[in-house]
């Protein structure tokens, strides 16, 4: 099934973020080499693509997962949450409808 990971960052994560970047980067590719990442991105703090300075309020990761807790597991065990970068993580079952 698929599952929607959505995080929420503290205030002024940029510098946490930057720090835990490549390990959270380098799972995320390892959903993808699995064909399990259906897309993974941040949320701008502001309407940039390039926030710069102001960095970012938190992700959502939409990937399969076997179960709902395989999906909270993983999630609880990303780079960003031990940096201390993510404040709070909902992970929901998801329904792709579009594209195809």
């Amino acid at each position: 099934m698929i599952y929607a990971i959505i995080a929420e960052d503290v205030p002024d994560s940029l510098t946490k973020r930057l720090a835990a970047r490549p390990a959270h980067i380098a799972r995320l590719q390892a959903l993808q080499e699995e064909g399990r990442l259906i897309l993974a991105g941040p949320f701008p703090a502001v309407d940039a693509i390039d926030p710069g300075a102001a960095g970012f309020t938190g992700s959502l990761i939409v990937a399969e997962f076997a179960t709902l807790e395989d999906a909270e597991s993983w999630a609880q065990t990303d780079p960003y949450i031990t940096a201390g970068v993510y404040a709070q993580t909902i992970v929901k079952p998801f329904k792709k409808v579009f594209p195809v």
